[in-house]
């Protein structure tokens, strides 16, 4: 199905894209950075596997994640602040040193980007990773000549599988429910696009905790963005 499709044969106004898993394979660079940390509180490091499982809810629950070594943990727990925030200082100064040098763009990003752009489309980048890394990462990938705004993690006091920051970037660059759609990678992206009423689009390459992304519920779910051509 193409994009088109999603909107009666017209191409959207105001497309929204995940970043991590999305448009760029980042897991290298989040698990140098997990590693680093974990080895420098002397602890073992876990591996790109284990961190593409646990990606895709922002820095902060991966880092919790990382410390406690599985994927389902839930910010209701008890969590130990002090070594929590001293892991995530040192995970920030990690990843600020490697964001960018192990990550790759997916093939089919740049088509696509480049066709909604042909239709007049405005593109934002909707991501839960905090917006000091957002530019850096988009520069570094030759993609942040793309995108006209970015919603990161931090921006609001809320973010996905909220549907706040959708619709924040949706009012901004002038889309309305029935012209803008969601471009995500896991169930934080569908959800967040369903609570707001949103057509979406799941990849299946990308970080989704380790399941299918096939029944979340999205409009479309492909291999590859340049199937949305």
């Amino acid at each position: 199905m193409s994009l088109a499709g999603l909107f009666s044969s017209r191409w959207p106004g105001v497309a929204l894209f995940d970043l991590d898993g999305t448009l760029v394979d980042s897991a290298p660079d989040l698990a140098a950075a997990v590693d680093q940390m974990l080895e420098h509180l002397g602890r073992s490091p876990v591996g790109i596997d284990r961190v593409r499982d646990w990606v895709g809810n922002g820095a902060s629950v991966l880092v919790r994640r990382a410390l406690a070594r599985q994927t389902d943990w839930e910010p209701a727990q008890p969590k130990d602040d002090a070594l929590f925030n001293d892991a995530l200082a040192i995970f920030f100064h990690a990843y600020e040193q490697i964001n960018g040098q192990h990550a790759v763009v997916y093939d089919g990003v740049e088509a696509c980007l480049a066709k909604l752009k042909g239709h007049g489309c405005k593109l934002a980048v909707v991501t839960n990773k905090p917006e000091q890394f957002i530019a850096p990462l988009l520069e570094q990938m030759g993609l942040d000549h793309w995108f006209d705004l970015s919603v990161g993690g931090d921006t609001l006091s809320v973010k996905k599988p909220d549907p706040a920051p959708l619709l924040h970037a949706m009012e901004a660059l002038g889309g309305t429910r029935g012209t803008t759609v969601m471009v995500g990678d896991s169930s934080a992206d569908i959800d967040a696009a369903l609570a707001a009423g949103l057509p979406c689009v799941a990849v299946r390459y990308g970080y989704n905790f380790g399941q299918s992304v096939d029944a979340l519920g999205a409009d479309a779910v492909v291999d590859s963005l340049a199937e949305l051509l």
